[in-house]
């Protein structure tokens, strides 16, 4: 991992097209600004995450429990 420190105004680039630049620095948080070419998905680290888990999430039941959901749908809605 690189570390390095900046001042506000001032950035690292990353490669030939990504450029993070330091937009504000408060007492317990720095605002980052980040130039990347639209073809380059950037996203917090937080939400990546949470999408991974979503999907994993509705990989995760097997036809079987699926149908078996169904069932239950059905016997709770012939019961009104």
């Amino acid at each position: 991992m690189l570390v390095v420190s900046r001042k506000v105004s001032e950035s690292v680039v990353i490669g030939d097209d990504i450029e993070v630049i330091v937009t504000e620095i408060g007492s317990d948080r720095v605002k980052i600004g980040i130039k990347a070419p639209r073809g380059i998905p950037v996203m917090r680290k937080e939400l990546l995450e949470t999408k991974k888990l979503n999907r994993e999430a509705g990989t995760a039941a097997s036809k079987e429990d699926v149908g078996r959901f169904k069932d239950m749908l059905k016997l709770k809605g012939g019961d009104r």
